[in-house]
């Protein structure tokens, strides 16, 4: 079901995660769905939209959703990075579209995860992927990309192609 994308300034942003437990599988179930639904919408209307977190709908447990190229639901995700070596990015966000950060995010990163058969997996990313995925991630622990940005005057709002010229 589609879900209300919480925005930018709603308290429940705010709130770190709390895991899920094994047996809560079939609740995991319907909220990996309405994550999907949600996401495909924002990417209908909006154009774009690779990735969602379950606090941005609400729901306040470390579940992250990415949607590439087909999907990968990440149960009580584990971030860690391998290197010091760091990357500036403009980053976006479904909790406030439009409107673009300049934020400094790892290059690459290591995520582990469980999956929805409940085995651990290993996800090894680099550039936009690892950039991704630390925003997400960033969500779990009530974190907001507002929050990392470099300066007060790493903010635009508008078509980035316009922020490009």
């Amino acid at each position: 079901m589609i879900k209300e994308v919480l925005k930018l300034g709603n308290p429940s942003l705010y709130v770190k995660s709390t895991e899920y437990q094994k047996e809560n599988i079939k609740e995991i179930e319907a909220v990996v769905e309405d994550l999907h639904d949600t996401l495909m919408e924002y990417k209908r209307v909006h154009g774009a939209g690779r990735a969602v977190a379950a606090p941005q709908i609400g729901v306040q447990k470390r579940l992250l959703y990415m949607y590439i190229d087909h999907p990968v639901p990440m149960i009580n995700p584990v971030l860690q990075f391998p290197d010091d070596e760091k990357m500036i990015v403009m980053d976006d966000c479904m909790s406030f579209p439009g409107f673009l950060v300049k934020v400094e995010r790892y290059k690459r990163c290591i995520i582990t995860f469980y999956d929805m058969q409940w085995r651990r997996q290993e996800l090894h990313l680099e550039g936009d992927l690892a950039e991704l995925i630390q925003h997400e991630y960033d969500h779990l622990d009530g974190i907001t990309a507002t929050m990392r940005a470099i300066d007060e005057k790493s903010f635009f709002y508008g078509d980035i192609n316009e922020y490009r010229k």
